[in-house]
């Protein structure tokens, strides 16, 4: 293929995966869904497994071999850009008198849903085995395998708990608090077994790497964060020239855990988590803004390159009993500790189950981190197609279990109670 059919075929694709990603979006928020479930679904239908094989000549002249790696630069830049503004929004402070119970409903809805992803993964070797996996299972897969239940995506939990008026209610404080802990040990536990899966051509064994890893989040720290500082608050950089030296910065931070053997993913979350904030600790509206507009314009390319790696044609029935097993250990394990953990610490029934729920999203931070795994040979192609469409069942079955809890809730309550089922307010 020629460099201008080249180019003109990567241009065409594009258009093509913005415009149908982004209505399948519009058209999941019409249905109640999330957003990013919209995007998923219009990613998997432009693969192999739909749109290839009902009409293979179509998707032969749409998506050429030879536009795949066009197609994952975009993809990568997307995923930096959207990790760089989670790192700059993540914050672990606590939210008042509730901040004992978010740690709490945090490490109980990681320590459980991990020991079961990891237990099963040991207990079911053979069937992992007929998905593909090795019969002998590394320690990073084995961790891997806890990571893949132990996730939450802190970005859809977010943008449900605004939808359903839920920001300044106890549950939404809550959960949002949690995930946040959550996704913190969560990404460090995924780094740790991604050192240990591959060497990202450096040569060098994982000791080094995870020693070259914790003097460059140091060197970030404590020298990167004065210098940023130096330049956000000290100088006046028009928004335009910041928010580009931001993201090359994100962009570079991102080349070097690469190089250590890590997915792009973390250099992006440390060059966010190292920004500092306006003074007062509140978040520079005039960075943010055209972050998240970045990243939300080019996510479809990741969503776009999830779907192509998903291969419903090789799911046998091994695949779908995997699916099944794996979801319900998903819901049952995430929801019940959350919910538990709430309810130790003094949550009523409502509440603490609207926490077990909200926390039981997986949605985006769970394709980032399978796309990892897969890229680190950790998953293989079948096991990588179950995990996919655990995460998508996993994030639709938010709303509607949101609205069972509520008419639950009216039932419990008594009726000179049961005026109202909204949550109460959180006054931290």
């Amino acid at each position: 293929m020629s460099p201008d059919a080249l180019i003109t075929h990567v241009v065409g694709a594009s258009a093509l995966v913005l415009t149908a990603a982004h209505g399948g979006g519009w058209l999941a928020r019409r249905l109640g869904q999330p957003y990013i479930v919209g995007q998923l679904a219009t990613g998997i239908a432009l693969g192999p497994s739909l749109l290839g094989s009902t009409a293979p000549t179509v998707y032969a002249t749409l998506f050429p071999a030879q536009i795949g790696p066009a197609l994952t630069g975009l993809a990568q830049f997307s995923l930096v850009v959207f990790l760089f503004a989670v790192g700059y929004e993540l914050d672990l402070r606590m939210p008042g008198v509730r901040a004992r119970t978010s740690v709490t409903v945090a490490l109980a809805s990681f320590a459980v849903p991990m020991a079961v992803g990891c237990g099963g993964a040991l207990l079911f070797r053979d069937a992992l085995h007929d998905l593909g996996m090795p019969r002998d299972l590394s320690p990073g897969t084995v961790v891997f395998a806890g990571i893949a239940l132990a996730t939450t995506a802190v970005p859809v939990l977010s943008a449900i708990v605004r939808e359903n008026g839920l920001s300044r209610t106890v549950p939404g404080v809550v959960a949002v608090s949690a995930a946040g802990v959550l996704d913190a040990v969560c990404w460090t536990v995924l780094a740790g077994a991604l050192l240990e899966a591959g060497g990202g051509g450096t040569g060098l064994g994982w000791p080094w790497r995870t020693l070259l890893t914790v003097g460059y989040v140091t060197l970030m720290a404590c020298a990167a964060r004065p210098l940023l500082r130096l330049l956000l608050w000290r100088t006046r950089l028009e928004p335009s020239l910041r928010t580009a030296l931001l993201i090359g910065f994100a962009l570079g931070s991102a080349w070097v855990t690469h190089t250590l053997g890590l997915h792009v993913i973390f250099g992006a979350l440390l060059a966010g988590v190292v920004i500092p904030r306006e003074e007062g600790g509140t978040l520079d509206p005039d960075l943010l803004r055209p972050l998240l507009s970045v990243a939300s314009l080019l996510l479809p390319f990741f969503f776009v390159l999830s779907g192509r790696s998903v291969a419903m044609d090789n799911m046998t029935g091994t695949g779908w009993t995997a699916l099944v097993t794996v979801t319900v250990l998903a819901v049952s394990t995430k929801i019940g500790s959350g919910t538990a953990a709430a309810r130790m610490n003094g949550l009523d029934r409502y509440d603490a189950r609207t926490v077990g729920i909200l926390l039981n999203t997986r949605g985006l931070t769970e394709l980032i981190a399978l796309d990892a795994g897969r890229e680190a040979g950790l998953l293989s192609a079948p096991l990588y197609t179950v995990l996919v469409f655990m995460a998508l069942v996993t994030t639709l079955l938010t709303q509607p279990l949101l609205r069972l809890n509520a008419r639950l809730a009216t039932r419990e309550r008594r009726p000179e109670s049961a005026r109202s089922t909204a949550v109460k307010p959180y006054a931290g």
